[in-house]
C-alpha cells in the first residue's frame, strides 16, 4: 500500500508541477490584465500548496514518524504568513516572483527533509530568518536615498570581508569559504557578492568612460583575485561574469564581453596547469569515470542518480540520494531528479528561468539608471548560480561549488538569496509607485474636466432656456386640469 502511495504521489505531483511551471509564463501573455493575472497567481498559489502537501503525506507515510506532521505544519503557516504580510503591506511587490520564491522553499523543505530531516529543520530557522529581511528590505529601499552614494562603501566592506575569510577562513574542500563563530558558520562571499552589484552599479551610473571604466574593472579585479587565492573558483567565476554581464550592458560595447571570454579562457589554461584541485575537476569533467575513485566520485554518482531517475523518479523515499557526496549542498538538482523525476527537476530549472525573465523585465523597465543595473546585477547572480549549480551536476560545465538558490542546504546563501529577492520587490514597487500616482493624476484630472463642462453647461442661455421648456407643460398641464373641472 505504501508504495502504491508512493508511486502515485510522484505522478501527482509532477503533473501539478508542469501546470504551475506553464503558468509562469502563461502570465506573459496578459500583461494589461489584473484581473487574469490575478486568477492565476492564485492558481499557481493552489498547486504550490499542492505539491507541499503531497510531498509531506508521502513523507510521513514512509516514515511513520509524527514530528513530521508538526514540521508540516510550522512551514504552512510561515508561507501563509508571508503571503499575508506581503498582500497587507506591499500590494505592489511582484506575485510571480514571490510565488516562485516560496514554491522553491517548499521543494527545498520536501527535498532536504527527505535527505536528513535535522539539516531541514536548521534551513527551516533560516527561512525564518530570512523571511523578516524579505519584509524589511522593500521598506528600507523605499526610505533609502543613500544607496547610489555608497560607492566606495560598498568596495571596502566587500574586500575586507573577502581579505577576513582568506586570512582566517576555515577550509573546506580545499577551499576557504566561511568564518567560524562557535556553532555558527557564514560564509561572506554569498553577502559580498550582492555589495559588488552595488558597488558597479553605482561606478556606472555615475559615467561609463574609460577612466571609469578601468577603476571599476580594477577594484573588480581585487574582488575576484581574492577569492581565486582563497581557492573559491566558483565565486570567483560568478563575480567575474556578473561584473562582464554589467559592463557589457552599460557600454554596449560586444568586444568587451568578447574580450571577458576569452579571459576566462586563458584563466582556465592557467589554472588547470598551475592548481592540482582545479586540474582534478577539469579531468572529472572531461572524464570523470577515468578518475571515480578520486575527483570523478561525485560528478558520476550525480550522472547515475540522475539516470537512473529517468523523467519520472522513483518516488520519494525510494532511491539513494545519500550516495552523493554533499548532495544537499552542490548536487542536490541529482537527489530531485532521481526521486521526484527529470521531468520535475527540468519544472524547476524553468521557474528559475521565469524569475530571471521577471527581474531582467524588471531590469528593463526602470527609469532610474542606478537600480537598472542593480536589478541587472542581481538577476545575473542569480542565473549564473543556477547555471552553474545545474551545470556541475549534469557535466554541463566543470563542478564549481556553488549551491543552488533557495534550495540547496546552506544559512548563508539562503539568507542572501532571500534579500536579493526582497530587493528585487523593493524594486517593483518603486518602479509601480510612479505609475500608480500617475494613473491616480489622470483620474483626479478627468474628474475635474468633467466637473468644468458640467459647470459651462449649466451656465449656457440654451440649457436654462431648455430647463424652463421642460418645466412649462408639467405646469400647463396642472392647471389646464383645474380649468376643465
Amino acid at each position: 500500500m505504501v508504495h502504491l502511495i508512493v508511486q502515485l504521489s510522484k505522478y501527482i505531483m509532477i503533473i501539478l508541477f508542469l501546470i504551475y511551471t506553464f503558468l509562469c509564463f502563461h502570465l506573459f501573455k496578459y500583461p494589461d490584465k489584473p484581473k487574469k493575472q490575478r486568477h492565476i497567481y492564485n492558481l499557481q498559489r493552489f498547486y504550490m500548496f499542492l505539491i507541499h502537501l503531497d510531498g509531506f503525506l508521502v513523507l510521513f507515510v514512509t516514515t511513520m514518524d509524527t514530528k513530521i506532521i508538526g514540521f508540516y505544519i510550522a512551514q504552512l503557516v510561515l508561507f501563509e504568513s508571508i503571503y499575508l504580510i506581503y498582500h497587507k503591506f506591499y500590494k505592489n511587490a511582484s506575485e510571480l516572483v514571490l510565488n516562485n520564491m516560496v514554491m522553491m522553499l517548499c521543494i527545498s523543505m520536501i527535498i532536504l527533509t527527505r535527505i536528513s530531516f535535522d539539516k531541514a529543520l536548521r534551513q527551516f530557522v533560516f527561512v525564518l530568518a530570512g523571511t523578516i529581511f524579505a519584509f524589511l528590505i522593500p521598506l528600507i529601499m523605499q526610505k533609502g536615498t543613500m544607496f547610489r552614494k555608497l560607492t566606495w562603501t560598498y568596495a571596502g566592506v566587500g574586500i575586507v570581508g573577502l581579505l577576513s575569510v582568506l586570512v582566517v577562513g576555515v577550509a573546506s574542500r580545499g577551499a576557504k569559504l566561511s568564518l567560524t563563530f562557535g556553532p555558527v558558520s557564514i560564509q561572506p562571499s554569498e553577502f559580498v557578492k550582492i555589495l559588488f552589484v552595488f558597488f558597479i552599479a553605482s561606478m556606472l551610473y555615475k559615467s561609463t568612460d574609460l577612466k571609469q571604466l578601468a577603476i571599476t574593472s580594477g577594484v573588480s579585479a581585487v574582488f575576484v583575485l581574492i577569492l581565486v587565492a582563497s581557492n573559491d573558483l566558483g565565486g570567483a567565476l560568478l563575480y567575474f561574469f556578473t561584473y562582464l554581464v554589467m559592463i557589457y550592458v552599460a557600454t554596449k560595447k560586444f568586444y568587451i564581453f568578447a574580450g571577458g571570454l576569452a579571459f576566462v579562457g586563458l584563466g582556465m589554461y592557467a589554472g588547470y596547469h598551475l592548481f592540482s584541485h582545479v586540474k582534478n575537476r577539469i579531468v572529472a569533467w572531461l572524464d570523470p569515470l577515468s578518475v571515480i575513485d578520486k575527483a570523478g566520485y561525485q560528478v558520476c554518482q550525480s550522472l547515475f542518480a540522475i539516470g537512473t531517475g529517468g523523467l519520472f523518479g522513483f518516488g520519494l523515499g525510494q532511491g539513494l540520494p545519500n550516495k552523493i557526496p554533499i548532495v544537499s549542498k552542490d548536487f542536490i538538482i541529482a537527489a530531485i531528479s532521481e526521486e521526484m523525476g527529470g521531468i520535475f527537476a527540468v519544472c524547476l530549472i524553468m521557474v528559475c528561468v521565469s524569475c530571471f525573465l521577471m527581474i531582467f523585465n524588471l531590469s528593463m523597465q526602470m527609469k532610474d539608471a542606478f537600480y537598472k543595473y542593480v536589478a541587472l546585477g542581481l538577476g545575473s547572480v542569480y542565473a549564473l548560480q543556477v547555471l552553474l549549480t545545474v551545470g556541475g551536476s549534469t557535466k554541463f560545465i566543470p563542478m564549481t561549488g556553488v549551491t543552488l538558490p533557495l534550495v540547496s542546504y546552506g544559512g548563508s546563501s539562503l539568507l542572501s538569496t532571500m534579500i536579493i529577492f526582497g530587493m528585487i520587490q523593493g524594486m517593483y514597487i518603486m518602479q509601480a509607485a510612479p505609475e500608480k500616482r500617475r494613473n491616480i493624476d489622470d483620474k483626479r484630472r478627468k474628474d475635474h474636466e468633467t466637473k468644468n463642462r458640467q459647470k459651462q453647461t449649466a451656465k449656457e442661455p440654451g440649457a436654462q432656456g431648455s430647463q424652463q421648456r421642460r418645466r412649462q407643460p408639467a405646469a400647463g398641464g396642472k392647471n389646464s386640469t383645474k380649468t376643465q373641472k
